[in-house]
């Protein structure tokens, strides 16, 4: 079995999905980040893996289901952070953002079965990042130095992973949310999740 990873920032207001901003406030951008965060924890919970690791930039709040060890970001920017969150765990693991809280227990599941059959795995995502990557073996040139939030991440990343010897298997395509837009269809996505909740709670939520 393998571990299952979500690296995240805690939804503090003026900290978290700040790409939401305008036509989100700082609190709403908050709001929402929250939800995406419960909603992407409580599908972690509900699938079967052997061990399930918040890696957390900020404090922990009630948003946090039992079960989950909680490590905090190493300092650095994002490949830096990555590379610190697989080398805190010893076994496989599937990581994980915040920003597809439309993802089901169904599609990690895949991932993981995915992962038990391959070195790698990698879920690109719509805008040209990723959603998801696994490796059976933590390794930080995996991610050091490959340049995160770009339009081309995505394709970069397989590249680093390709060049370091792996040949990662492809996951399906999830759309993440960084603008209020992707906010918007993300929920629709998942009309029955926190998240496509607190979208709807906005004031002017078709703006």
């Amino acid at each position: 079995m393998t571990a299952l990873l979500v690296i995240a920032k805690a939804p503090v207001a003026g900290r978290a999905k700040t790409r939401l901003c305008p036509p989100c406030t700082a609190e709403e951008a908050a709001r929402l980040a929250e939800a995406a965060l419960a909603d992407t924890l409580d599908t972690v919970a509900a699938t079967p893996c052997t061990r399930r690791v918040l890696v957390l930039e900020g404090p922990v709040g009630p948003w946090l289901p039992d079960g989950f060890d909680v490590v905090p970001q190493v300092d650095g920017g994002l490949d830096v952070r990555l590379a610190g969150a697989f080398a805190a765990v010893d076994e496989p693991a599937l990581l994980v953002g915040m920003d597809t809280p439309q993802v089901s227990p169904a599609d990690l599941t895949v991932a993981l079965e995915s992962l038990e059959r391959a070195d790698a795995v990698l879920g690109p995502a719509d805008d040209g990042g990723w959603w998801a990557v696994g490796l059976q073996r933590s390794d930080p040139d995996v991610f050091l130095g490959v340049p995160m939030s770009e339009p081309d991440t995505g394709i970069r990343q397989l590249d680093r992973l390709r060049a370091r010897g792996l040949d990662p298997t492809l996951l399906p395509s999830h759309r993440d949310v960084d603008t209020f837009d992707d906010a918007l269809a993300v929920a629709g996505l998942a009309p029955d999740s926190a998240f496509a909740v607190a979208v709807s709670s906005l004031n002017g939520a078709d703006r």
